[in-house]
């Protein structure tokens, strides 16, 4: 979930001068990253654009990637995936878990968290990183499967889909403001799982 020290809060929600700092970097790495190109774009003219040095730059993110891929939905979802009966199938388990700690996650209300998918999603190489960035959540859900009793290939296959069907919701809800997030990511839970555990 999103906290105080997030810089995607914004300036409404920081309250200190380190998280105003954080939430200035990634205002303009934002602007940056969407007139010149995340490629073009340096930590550099970053630094400069928000009058802090490089150094300062470091001190809040340990990369330009990282001001687009820090998620603060990951803890929600292994979690979600071990309060499901551990004697459903671990596909079950995986997609009906994700669609229950969604429903949970209140709307984004900062542009920011729309503006940061939608430049991953448009460029290259951060479509890949965005994945490469799941991998700690990916783990702590196949962990918790196989605890339960999951055969670990099952579970890295329930997994590995449902985060599929994720990552390609925020694509496509960073794409369309005429959609809410919670709706894009029904959406594509209900391609793997049609009627939702609702029979």
């Amino acid at each position: 979930m999103t906290t105080t020290t997030d810089p995607v809060a914004g300036p409404s929600r920081a309250t200190g001068k380190r998280e105003r700092t954080s939430a200035r970097l990634l205002e303009c790495g934002l602007d940056l990253f969407e007139r010149d190109g995340y490629e073009a774009t340096t930590v550099a003219s970053i630094a400069r654009a928000a009058g802090v040095t490089e150094m300062t730059f470091f001190r809040h993110f340990p990369s330009k990637e990282a001001l687009l891929l820090e998620d603060p939905y990951d803890p929600l979802l292994a979690d979600a995936i071990g309060a499901r009966p551990a004697d459903e199938p671990a596909f079950v388990r995986a997609v009906r878990g994700l669609r229950e700690a969604w429903r949970d996650v209140p709307e984004p209300d900062q542009p920011a968290i729309r503006r940061r998918i939608r430049v991953a999603a448009g460029t290259p190489s951060l479509r890949g990183a965005m994945w490469r960035s799941t991998g700690n959540t990916e783990r702590a859900m196949v962990d918790r499967l196989v605890a339960d009793g999951a055969d670990p290939a099952d579970a890295a296959v329930a997994v590995a889909a449902v985060l599929a069907a994720l990552v390609s919701a925020m694509f496509a809800w960073a794409a369309d403001e005429s959609i809410g997030l919670a709706a894009a990511v029904e959406r594509a839970l209900d391609v793997l799982d049609p009627d939702g555990g609702r029979r």
